[in-house]
């Protein structure tokens, strides 16, 4: 019975990862979790109390999968410079991801305490990183620096999400470009 929940609890965050990432935090509602799933919607209550808590429970599981990711990426960079382009690079390669939308979308909506505190426990392995390597690189603001150029990964992220924009790689180049050197932009 115990592995029946499961793999309904499992259905049901499948169900609300492709919503979010369809339609945002608007279309995570437990009648559209029901249909998706085929349960019944008084079950989906049985499973999650509120929408907060499957967004609770999505970023419980699937940012710490996100953070990782880009962490590993970045533990193989051997200089400062390197590792703040795996950082903006592995984030915009994680667009496509159905988990990724979802977190992007988790982050763009209005969250609960529980969720806000989720989402920046996992980010702040991230952050910790990239002030260090801004620091190694003599940065005089690392922690405000860090904040911004996570300001503009998320930019490059939702310019990628427009599917009618430029190339992925021509997005995620600048990208790298802009952070690593600021407006003087890529060079021939």
């Amino acid at each position: 019975m115990a592995e029946h929940r499961t793999m309904q609890r499992g259905a049901l965050l499948d169900a609300a990862r492709s919503l979010l990432s369809e339609g945002g935090t608007e279309a995570l509602t437990f009648p559209a979790l029901a249909e998706r799933t085929g349960l019944a919607r008084s079950s989906v209550y049985e499973y999650f109390r509120s929408r907060a808590a499957v967004v609770e429970e999505l970023c419980a599981v699937d940012f710490p999968v996100w953070a990782a990711e880009v962490e590993n990426a970045m533990e193989q960079a051997t200089t400062p410079e390197g590792k703040i382009e795996a950082y903006v690079r592995r984030q915009l390669d994680l667009v496509g991801d159905r988990r990724h939308r979802a977190v992007v979308a988790i982050s763009a909506s209005e969250l609960d305490a529980g969720a806000r505190e989720k989402i920046r426990a996992a980010h702040g392995g991230l952050i910790a990183m990239i002030v260090e390597a801004l620091g190694d690189l003599g940065h005089a603001q690392p922690r405000l620096a860090a904040m911004l150029l996570q300001g503009s990964v998320d930019a490059a992220v939702r310019r990628i999400e427009l599917v009618v924009a430029e190339e992925p790689s021509v997005i995620a180049d600048t990208a790298v470009a802009m952070v690593l050197r600021g407006v003087q932009g890529v060079r021939d």
